[in-house]
């Protein structure tokens, strides 16, 4: 690594808000006029809503790179990284030939789903606000998990608009290095990864201690992650869910409890490619119980059951709802296909509680971190479920042709809803002891974290 990593990240804005998918554009705009003989900006595609989405191309490094922001709506983190990353790279030609790749920047390639965001990306940073205006698509309707997928019963072949412009891009460049850029709500920094030796992890795990940013020592976000180092993974897909839900659930054809398809990585290497990924995963607030690894008095094992019956607790409150209206949402409805689509991961809760009744693991004494992750993270997760069905009544009533007993019915029902959302969100103010994260903190993370990878997969060959 022959530059100076300080001096990048010293030259990124102060962010004290996040970008709505217009100002995003605006700027590359902007860049693309003042450097043009650096930076070329065109549109690689259109949403669902026929939304342009926009890549910027800057540099003529040997290798190239793919790095796209949101690939889940609710997760603006990474578009603020790329605008900051962007603007470092057309302005530093020295930058551009130490790191020698071509970058391919999208900000947003879900900007459909960045709109529907829009309500909380100005503040306040609090966990109210946030959920009150959360968003985040069906998973097959995701851009990161709807790519082609083809693997023992399971076949799925409907990319989304959106999908299909980063599978084009893919395509067109075959990127040595993809950066998916992804954040969780509420937690710690943790990473996924294609490859790593313990001298970069532990690199990594520099990062996020300069900020103020504590790392995710809990429960994996998925049970059958690989851990390869504290907070680091290896990277997942489509078919480790599959072989975890076939394991732990023998009795209920596989394929059924599938959704969506594979994600980028997935596509990238299909037919035997060596495209490295990174996702450095940041939390919006944090909370100092996330990497207290302390032993508690339960076991890990009591912990998980009981994160399973908090979460079934939230879902006996809004399926009634949800099966009484379902016949009033239209299938273009966003959120109810959100939603739809949550009716369906009870099931996945059965194969969650036989991993933990079955794993002689659990049986260990559950950290304080562990505990945390069950009983008090679960709740934040169970509530954005009603979240989306409130917003999906409000969806539909937007329209104006409504009959009025269907009007009545879908009003009631978002009343009922708002008002079970902010009696859960009011005890969550209490449970959590969280603080806002400085957004220019969570970009220098994800900033930092990136170079190092670009820099370590740059040296592999």
């Amino acid at each position: 690594m022959n530059f100076d990593m300080e001096s990048i990240l010293a030259r990124v804005p102060d962010y004290q808000e996040f970008y709505t998918v217009d100002e995003l554009n605006q700027h590359s705009f902007q860049l693309a006029k003042e450097y043009p003989d650096v930076v070329e900006l065109f549109e690689a595609g259109r949403s669902k809503e026929g939304r342009p989405i926009y890549c910027l191309k800057i540099g003529q490094g040997s290798k190239n790179a793919l790095l796209y922001g949101t690939p889940h709506p609710n997760e603006p983190i990474g578009s603020m990284m790329l605008d900051a990353l962007s603007r470092i790279l057309a302005e530093d030609e020295q930058l551009r030939k130490e790191l020698d790749y071509t970058f391919y920047i999208v900000k947003s390639s879900d900007v459909d789903g960045l709109a529907k965001n829009e309500g909380w990306l100005k503040g306040p940073f609090t966990i109210t606000q946030y959920q009150h205006n959360f968003f985040r698509p069906a998973f097959d309707q995701q851009v990161e998990w709807s790519f082609p997928f083809d693997y023992k019963t399971y076949h799925f072949d409907a990319p989304t608009p959106e999908t299909r412009c980063i599978m084009g891009l893919i395509d067109k460049t075959k990127p040595a290095f993809i950066y998916s850029l992804h954040n969780c709500g509420f937690g710690g920094c943790y990473w996924y990864l294609s490859s790593g030796d313990e001298e970069l992890y532990k690199k990594f795990l520099t990062v996020p201690a300069k900020y103020g940013v504590d790392l995710n020592l809990g429960e994996p976000e998925m049970p059958y992650c690989k851990g390869l180092y504290d907070a680091v993974y290896e990277m997942t897909g489509a078919k480790d869910n599959y072989d975890y839900l076939e394991k732990f659930m023998p009795d209920t054809p596989t394929a059924s409890l599938m959704s969506g398809g594979g994600c980028s990585y997935e596509y990238a290497n299909r037919d035997g490619g060596s495209t490295q990924i990174l996702v450095t995963e940041m939390p919006y607030y944090v909370d100092e119980r996330v990497s207290d690894t302390s032993l508690t008095s339960r076991s890990r094992r009591e912990v998980i059951l009981e994160s399973c019956a908090v979460a079934q607790e939230y879902f006996s409150v809004w399926k009634p709802v949800f099966v009484r209206l379902e016949k009033f949402f239209s299938a273009d409805n966003q959120f109810y296909l959100a939603v739809r689509e949550r009716v369906g991961m009870e099931s996945h809760s059965a194969a969650k509680m036989e991993w933990a009744r079955s794993d002689p693991e659990m049986e260990k004494p559950a950290t304080v971190c562990q505990e945390f992750d069950n009983l008090l993270t679960t709740r934040f997760y169970s509530n954005l479920s009603i979240v989306l069905l409130r917003r999906a009544c409000q969806e539909e009533l937007k329209k104006p042709d409504l009959a009025p007993e269907v009007r009545d019915q879908l009003e009631k029902a978002a009343d009922s809803l708002y008002n079970k959302e902010c009696e859960n969100l009011a005890a969550m103010e209490k449970l959590f002891h969280y603080k806002a994260i400085p957004i220019a903190h969570l970009v220098k993370v994800q900033l930092e974290c990136g170079l190092l990878y670009a820099d370590y997969v740059h040296g592999m060959n």
